[in-house]
């Protein structure tokens, strides 16, 4: 078993304390990847996206504090706070994609694929001024429900008023990253349908594509995330195996709440130059899954 697999297996057991003390180790507390035993919530708004129906709704989270959330296929897509804090991320797993800039201090160009409440953007609006972020996102009517009742549009003017921009782009981010986006200091991938991530982003042939959109030293970051309640980390296996494929440089830490999340969150880190995460989790070859490829979708 490989350093990761050995870290994993020490880590499960939903709620135990052997797990906590992993998360508490990975200095990463939050996330989503599955509906939470959250207060009861108000009646939602049907939202008709590409992919199907998707809800939103505001309930209220553990502490009481009411959170208006967008949820397709099962999961929470994305979540917001509707007071004072509705810059600020719900969920860990945001808060763990926007360490890129504890790794590159002076990143000042992100591309971000995967709009839905528009969470991570916001997050760098608010907290990175002087910072440009396009999003990729695939989807109008995901785009309508950020402007309606996520705060797209007021995080669009304060990350302009901060002297950076946020530009939304209604397109598919694979095919944006063909075209020769960029160059961009970092890519947050962060695409899903429902509980399904986006595999046509994950494979060597996107990864290349990503590594072509970014600048000397550029980060790429994804969040991955488990299946069968954390048990099964096959896809995880396989995006870090691709990785390394493309480039130097792959780490990963976790990024999950065992309060509201069903199934664990993964970031993963990967770059042409040094990335230097203090809680990267080791693993070694064994732990490496099978290379995607375009062609075996």
């Amino acid at each position: 078993m490989s350093a990761l697999g050995a870290r994993l297996s020490r880590a499960g057991g939903r709620g135990g304390a052997s797990r906590r003390r992993a998360l508490v180790a990975a200095g990463l507390v939050g996330a989503v990847a599955g509906v939470s035993c959250w207060l009861a919530a108000t009646r939602p708004h049907v939202v008709r996206c590409a992919s199907g129906l998707a809800l939103v709704y505001t309930t209220r989270d553990d502490a009481g504090r009411r959170v208006r959330v967008l949820s397709a296929g099962g999961v929470f897509q994305s979540a917001t706070y509707l007071d004072e804090r509705r810059m600020e991320p719900v969920f860990a797993y945001y808060l763990a994609l926007g360490r890129l800039f504890e790794l590159r201090p002076d990143a000042r160009s992100v591309l971000a694929i995967g709009g839905g409440g528009f969470a991570f953007p916001k997050l760098v609006a608010a907290e990175h001024p002087g910072v440009r972020v396009d999003v990729a996102e695939i989807d109008p009517a995901v785009i309508r429900a950020a402007r309606r009742w996520f705060f797209l549009d007021e995080a669009v003017a304060l990350a302009r008023a901060g002297g950076g921009d946020l530009r939304v782009a209604c397109e598919d981010g694979r095919a944006l990253l063909e075209r020769g986006a960029g160059p961009y200091d970092a890519v947050v991938l962060d695409a899903f349908v429902g509980a399904d991530p986006v595999r046509s982003l994950a494979t060597l042939e996107a990864l290349r594509a990503v590594r072509r959109s970014l600048v000397p030293g550029g980060l790429c970051l994804a969040n991955v995330v488990s299946r069968e309640g954390g048990a099964d980390v096959s896809f995880l296996r396989s995006v870090v195996a691709t990785a390394l494929m493309v480039f130097s440089h792959v780490e990963v830490a976790l990024a999950t709440d065992e309060t509201h999340a069903a199934e664990d969150n993964y970031l993963v880190v990967a770059s042409d130059g040094p990335i230097g995460l203090p809680d990267a989790i080791p693993f070694d070859e064994d732990f490496l899954g099978e290379v995607l490829l375009d062609a075996q979708g």
